[in-house]
């Protein structure tokens, strides 16, 4: 009785939140994406242009020669997942909100992709496409992908958690020649796999990860030039500790006690500019939010707790500065830009 009374306290806090900032962005161009008044980037470029300039420079000067020792591997995530390889399709289970998620985030990825591709095939909309799902788990996202015509490899470094995702698609005579599975870290297969992607997906992973800057040179490295990425996570604010972390974890017991860590999280400002210096430009972002109540995940304008992120790896060489040479003009010299 509590936890209801809770959830429905929180859920309306949330949606009565004034955290919003409208981020969705047309996918027509890199120019219209630069340019959107709601870039996150063009409002540091205002703020901070000679800091990041000199950022963008070291980093792209040092993109190209990650050393051995950066991994994306947390030991102690393996753990985590590791105890809860066998649950992945219990679906009133700790999965169970990711299951949910499945509408919003298969949408978003085939919406954005037909975007990019067009359609391939009547009823196989991704048909002749191949997706990285980065962090598989037991396959709660491949599937759908796969059943939408992708050709899908999901990774995850927990071998427990593919064997489990192996034998459930095992049972779908269509996913057999389309979904494949492989323990191995992204960086592992980023020295087998050059530009070898349509897109990758990391959902509900990076804040996982011991090294995102390994993540984006991976990403970078397996996809094709124009190819897509996709990334669900958890903003790094005040509210997504209340409700990501002491509501999900302590108090309506949604995922396992200590599944996340807050110091993990990343707001859309830095994941954005974290993928824009390894050579990607942002089309969208768009606020999540799950209620607890309904058990269903919907679309908001607050990026406050929960986001999606879409970029596209550009075509041509990233080069320093060229950023700023589109977005300069962008306003009146001396005229005041107002991002709230």
């Amino acid at each position: 009785m509590y936890s209801k009374k809770l959830a429905r306290l929180a859920f309306g806090l949330l949606a009565e939140s004034k955290f919003k900032c409208p981020l969705t962005r047309s996918a027509s161009s890199r120019v219209n994406a630069v340019r959107s008044v709601c870039s996150w980037t063009v409002c540091l470029h205002h703020r901070q242009k000679n800091q990041l300039s000199e950022g963008f420079s070291r980093r792209l000067t040092c993109r190209n020669v990650r050393t051995v020792s950066q991994t994306t591997l947390d030991p102690n995530e393996v753990r985590k997942f590791q105890a809860m390889a066998s649950k992945w399709w219990d679906l009133q289970g700790e999965f169970a909100a990711l299951h949910s998620m499945n509408d919003l985030r298969v949408p978003f990825i085939r919406d954005n992709l037909l975007n990019v591709h067009g359609i391939q095939e009547l009823g196989k909309p991704l048909a002749g496409l191949r997706i990285l799902d980065v962090g598989c788990g037991g396959g709660v996202l491949s599937e759908p992908l796969g059943r939408l015509g992708a050709d899908v490899l999901g990774i995850d470094p927990v071998e427990d958690s593919v064997r489990t995702a192996e034998l459930h698609s095992s049972y779908d005579p269509d996913l057999r020649e389309r979904v494949r599975y492989q323990a191995c870290t992204l960086e592992e297969l980023a020295e087998e796999e050059v530009e070898g992607f349509h897109a990758v997906v990391a959902s509900e992973v990076v804040e996982h990860l011991a090294d995102l800057d390994a993540f984006a040179s991976c990403c970078q490295q397996v996809l094709k030039p124009g190819g897509s990425l996709f990334i669900t996570t958890i903003n790094k604010t005040n509210l997504s500790y209340v409700f990501g972390i002491l509501a999900a974890e302590q108090l309506l017991r949604i995922v396992p006690s200590g599944t996340h860590d807050w110091e993990k999280f990343i707001s859309p400002e830095d994941l954005e500019r974290l993928v824009e210096s390894f050579g990607f430009y942002v089309e969208a972002i768009r606020g999540m939010m799950y209620n607890p109540l309904t058990g269903a995940w919907s679309w908001q304008q607050s990026t406050a707790i929960n986001y999606a992120l879409h970029a596209i790896k550009c075509k041509e060489e990233f080069q320093p500065g060229q950023v700023w040479a589109e977005s300069k003009n962008l306003d009146e010299p001396g005229q005041t830009t107002n991002y709230s």
